[in-house]
């Protein structure tokens, strides 16, 4: 990692719309930072990327396997759950926060505070670690009550999303995805929030918002990596920069919902 890591700046993919002022966040992008590749959705056509209903992401959701009972942290087959039991610090949970409006689902982000110790400044889910004795449904609820005052009536369950170890942390996230009856209204806390705000899917999988970087870290491979580089994905949308675990599961939710496989997989 460098010692002082940049402004929030990322390496344009290519031609595009100009961008959105970042929030105030930076991210330790080493000097090496390059391009990747394109969105796995980027030859779907437009229309196929629009009408993302909840009974779509329901099916995909299905369709995975991601329905039913919560895995918990640390408890799950997938690599990145490894040393992580249930409860013990470092594990988590997010609340993917879905509802459905003029035929596109939205799902719900903040931005956190910047005075936070850390993540500042950075677009996330609600949520975050759990209590002793909590699971992923409870923490993720808890959090997103005490975060933006969700109310939890009416919410319904419909699955969860692939874990994911956050970047600087090194914090297992759950993330548990329900759907809400309509648009929530909902009250940021503003020692963690500065805004909470929703954003269609549709948008996330539009032209000129998502884009890929590829990273060198002494310590950080993926195996079967020819140069020993990995995937940092970015979305921009709502006048802000999305990028790290969320950009992570936005990237898992949408490809799950638009039927790609994603590159390497």
């Amino acid at each position: 990692m460098p010692a002082d890591p940049l402004p929030l700046d990322p390496v344009p993919a290519g031609p595009g719309p100009a961008r959105p002022a970042p929030a105030p966040q930076v991210v330790p992008r080493p000097s090496s930072a390059r391009p990747g590749g394109p969105a796995p959705w980027a030859d779907l056509p437009p229309a196929v990327r629009r009408g993302i209903t909840l009974a779509r992401v329901e099916a995909a959701l299905e369709r995975a396997g991601r329905t039913g009972e919560i895995p918990e942290p640390g408890a799950g087959p997938h690599p990145s759950d490894v040393g992580l039991p249930p409860g013990r610090p470092g594990a988590a949970a997010v609340l993917v926060a879905l509802f459905e409006q003029d035929g596109e689902v939205h799902t719900v982000l903040t931005r956190r505070s910047a005075a936070l110790r850390t993540h500042r400044g950075e677009v996330s889910f609600p949520g975050g670690r759990l209590d002793p004795g909590e699971d992923a449904v409870a923490a993720a609820r808890r959090e997103a009550a005490e975060e933006v005052g969700l109310q939890w009536s009416s919410v319904r369950v419909l699955g969860w999303l692939r874990p994911v170890v956050t970047f600087s942390s090194g914090s297992l996230a759950v993330p548990v995805v329900v759907a809400l009856p309509g648009p929530p209204r909902l009250v940021p806390n503003p020692a963690e929030v500065a805004r909470v705000f929703d954003v269609p899917l549709a948008e996330l999988a539009a032209d000129g918002v998502f884009f890929e970087e590829r990273w060198n870290v002494p310590g950080r491979t993926v195996p079967g990596s020819p140069d020993g580089s990995f995937p940092v994905w970015f979305f921009y949308a709502a006048q802000e920069t999305v990028w790290g675990a969320t950009a992570r599961m936005l990237y898992d939710l949408l490809c799950l919902v638009l039927e790609v496989t994603p590159p390497g997989s």
